[in-house]
């Protein structure tokens, strides 16, 4: 069996990411015949774009980002979540009282530990917009999509993490103090994205760089296709993620 190595910075994990994302059986149902929610976060963003074919920016797609700290696009900046129906935008602020249990919500995380639980961080005393859609989603069986790049793993239990944190509990916090909420869905991380796209196995085995390598991770991927994962990889480097 043939293996490659690839070296993906932050933002072209994110583009690989989403290109999986859109390969997933359920999306492509939804687009044909449903609903699709994509909720702000910089690696949705990325989703959108390759959902709608136009270009977003990506730091106004979000709600909370860390920074040098814990920090919030400000209200009036922040761009709206994007819906489609059948494949066609439509009112964002109205499309959950329509989704049913064939639709989709896509929410990215802040979060990703050993066991593959995600887990968002809550910076609103209410839950934000996690806590606004999360309710819905699990009562009615919605399917909940989190992609998330392995950047964002962390050594210890998201579960455990979620009991033992909260905004009041915390005395000080560079940034804003948060919560955290784990997210019961489909992970797609960048090993799963690359399945989806056509590779038999993929693994990470590094992690992290310098030089504009920071944040980075280090895959090997298998499978008989490989050579074009690798020049499809290529491409999105030439990009830098870049649609």
């Amino acid at each position: 069996m043939k293996q490659i190595q690839i070296t993906l910075t932050p933002p072209e994990s994110k583009r690989i990411i989403a290109m999986g994302v859109k390969k997933l059986p359920i999306i492509r149902n939804a687009l044909e015949n449903g609903r699709i929610l994509i909720t702000l976060g910089t690696t949705n963003a990325y989703v959108a774009e390759e959902l709608t074919g136009k270009r977003i920016d990506h730091f106004r797609y979000a709600a909370g980002y860390i920074g040098e700290k814990a920090e919030v696009v400000p209200n009036d900046m922040r761009l709206p979540s994007i819906a489609l129906k059948n494949g066609k935008e439509v009112n964002a602020d109205t499309i959950l009282n329509e989704m049913t249990s064939s639709d989709v919500v896509i929410k990215g995380a802040n979060a990703i530990d050993p066991d593959g639980v995600a887990g968002v961080m809550m910076a609103n005393p209410i839950g934000g917009t996690t806590g606004g859609f999360m309710g819905i989603v699990m009562a009615r069986g919605i399917n909940l999509v989190i992609p998330v790049g392995l950047e964002k793993s962390i050594p210890f239990s998201v579960i455990d993490v979620a009991r033992r944190i909260g905004i009041q509990r915390c005395s000080r916090a560079m940034g804003l103090p948060v919560g955290m909420m784990p997210l019961a869905g489909e992970v797609i991380t960048e090993v799963e994205a690359l399945m989806l796209l056509g590779a038999e196995d993929a693994f990470a085995i590094g992690a992290g760089g310098v030089n504009g390598g920071e944040g980075s991770i280090t895959l090997c991927v298998v499978g008989e296709n490989v050579d074009e994962i690798f020049d499809l990889v290529r491409k999105v480097k030439e990009k830098k993620g870049e649609l």
